[in-house]
């Protein structure tokens, strides 16, 4: 190589990271940093420090560790619906197949995302944004639980019974309580090899009355 062109190279400038780079740097930066330690633990200068940047220029994008957070869980429950969409939009063999295939969406994202699903739950206590975009995403899943049941009911695959929003909100918090429960070990918890399957027996029961074969 001669020696203009190594001039060349060495003078040129890499390129500068763009704002959507520098959000992402930080969201990265923090659901790296809860899978080592709770949330509590994890200052503003962490955050802006694993991403490369400066604190004033993390307050660019976030006005606080809290709205990482919720920008994280939107993009989360986004991903877990998309999910879920395209298992949906896939031709089933029966219904056990069909909510088969909604739990293992769900539960194959949140588990992808650990530390983030932990911290969700801890940091809904004590923020009422948190709280609040959590009961705004619980009640979509309920909603759409209950017009799936509905559905069910109305071709006679499933018979009458409670209405189907209660025993959508229901279903919606076992699988919650659950889920967290196998993620953190906090008590007694079903091994995640059997998570699904035992959430899938017991939906199918309260749906159908007992568990359906494909």
């Amino acid at each position: 190589m001669s020696s203009d062109s190594s001039a060349g190279v060495r003078g040129r400038r890499p390129a500068r990271p763009s704002g959507d780079d520098r959000e992402l740097a930080i969201l990265t930066t923090a659901e790296r940093l809860l899978s080592e330690r709770p949330l509590s633990a994890i200052s503003v200068d962490d955050l802006a420090r694993g991403a490369g940047l400066s604190r004033p220029t993390f307050y660019f994008y976030f006005a606080s560790k809290d709205a990482v957070l919720l920008t994280l869980l939107d993009r989360v429950v986004a991903e877990a619906d998309a999910v879920s969409e395209q298992a949906f939009g896939l031709p089933a063999g029966g219904p056990r197949e069909a909510w088969r295939r909604a739990i293992t969406a769900y539960y194959d994202t949140f588990r992808a995302h650990r530390a983030l699903t932990l911290a969700w739950a801890e940091a809904r206590s004590t923020n009422p944004e948190i709280r609040e975009l959590w009961a705004k995403v619980f009640d979509n899943w309920a909603n759409r639980c209950a017009a799936a049941v509905e559905a069910e009911r109305a071709r006679g695959a499933a018979p009458p019974g409670p209405s189907a929003r209660d025993l959508a909100v229901v279903l919606n918090s076992l699988n919650e309580r659950v889920l967290y429960a196998t993620f953190s070990g906090d008590g007694p918890a079903v091994a995640e090899a059997d998570v699904v399957e035992v959430l899938l027996e017991v939906w199918l029961r309260a749906i159908y009355g007992t568990a359906p074969a494909d």
